[in-house]
């Protein structure tokens, strides 16, 4: 399992930057603020994404794309419980895997082995054949919404 102290913290700033979100890096063993699992999971409340140097990279990416994938007003009211309906949450997984790829040292294929590591559940059994073959329609929630284009690389934009 990757851990956001595995990564360098400048380039993770770079990703969520990109989308006006902030990381704040609490203290070993703290409460996340935000979190919905607890425990080492990454929280969120507003624009703001919470992490311990324990958080699985997995985790931050996470709920960093739900505050990408939520509306503009759910995301005005953010704290710790992202919402969102089963589409939304398949686009959130999808989002995750792709913006992997623009933190240096993680990447696509790392994180979906962390995804299976860490249970997420998909039809087809694993993260990777899930996203190769079953993703179709978190794929068009995220162009319907703007955020991936055409050629499915992200925007960089927030849903509105």
């Amino acid at each position: 399992m990757l851990f956001v102290s595995d990564v360098s913290r400048a380039a993770i700033d770079r990703l969520l930057l990109r989308y006006d979100l902030e990381l704040v890096q609490q203290p070993s063993g703290a409460a996340i603020s935000g979190s919905f699992w607890g425990d080492s999971e990454a929280g969120i409340i507003g624009r703001k994404v919470y992490v311990r140097p324990d958080t699985p990279i997995h985790s931050m990416l996470h709920e960093a794309s739900h505050v990408i994938c939520m509306t503009a007003d759910r995301r005005m009211g953010l704290d710790r419980d992202a919402g969102g309906d089963d589409l939304e949450e398949s686009a959130v997984c999808y989002l995750q895997v792709v913006l992997a790829d623009y933190i240096e040292g993680v990447g696509r294929a790392r994180l979906m082995r962390d995804m299976d590591a860490w249970g997420y559940s998909f039809r087809l059994g694993n993260t990777r054949d899930w996203f190769q073959n079953d993703a179709e329609d978190a794929v068009e929630f995220l162009k319907n919404h703007g955020l991936l284009n055409a050629e499915g690389k992200p925007t960089f934009q927030l849903r509105q």
